[in-house]
């Protein structure tokens, strides 16, 4: 006698509610998510155990990499063509209509407002490149101000609400970090932040 044969039936599942669930899911991580930005050179923190978070908006974010070089980093661009403005005229620096557009580009600053207009005519992938040699100079002119804190005074004159953060590579020299302080405290910014990453307690 011959073997029945069952017939098999294909099984179909609505994968709709899942593809729905998905897209629900990606569009959550990209509105939330706060992405890092291009910075000009590549710094490792060092580790520290405090929980303190660094705001999000009107930062002004003073990069020290591992040489003792000094780049400035905002967070607004306009803020930073505020502020490139206002320096280009304290130096008499010329600054045309498409250098100062490509301000906007600029993830960092770090050259010398001399350097400034070669600077800005680099491309926008160029910019990083041409400037992670130079650094903004921390040095006195003429016994006055450094450039590094003339940069600092017009953007906090700009907008009052700018906050101050310390991002130094963990071989930075602490001679470069203590002189970066210095130079903020010879200004009365005595209130900024040390960026870190997040170590555990050890038990």
């Amino acid at each position: 006698m011959g073997k029945v044969k069952i017939k098999k039936k294909s099984i179909w599942i609505d994968m709709t509610p899942m593809s729905d669930v998905m897209v629900l899911l990606l569009t959550f991580f990209m509105l939330t998510s706060t992405f890092v930005k291009n910075e000009a050179v590549k710094v490792v923190t060092p580790g520290s155990v405090s929980e303190i978070k660094v705001p999000e908006k009107d930062v002004l974010s003073i990069l020290i990499d591992n040489r003792g070089k000094v780049f400035l980093g905002w967070d607004k661009p306009g803020d930073m063509e505020a502020a490139l403005t206002t320096m280009a005229d304290q130096f008499g620096v010329s600054l045309n209509g498409t250098q100062i557009k490509n301000s906007r580009s600029a993830t960092n600053i770090g050259v010398s407002m001399q350097d400034m207009g070669t600077f800005l005519n680099q491309g926008a992938a160029q910019m990083n490149n041409y400037q992670k040699d130079k650094g903004v100079p921390t040095d006195s002119i003429d016994g006055g101000m450094s450039e590094f804190q003339m940069w600092v005074k017009t953007v906090t004159d700009n907008n009052s609400d700018m906050k101050l953060a310390i991002k130094a590579d963990e071989k930075t020299p602490y001679k470069v970090i203590k002189k970066v302080m210095s130079e903020l405290q010879d200004m009365n910014q005595n209130r900024y932040y040390l960026i870190t990453s997040y170590k555990k307690v050890e038990e």
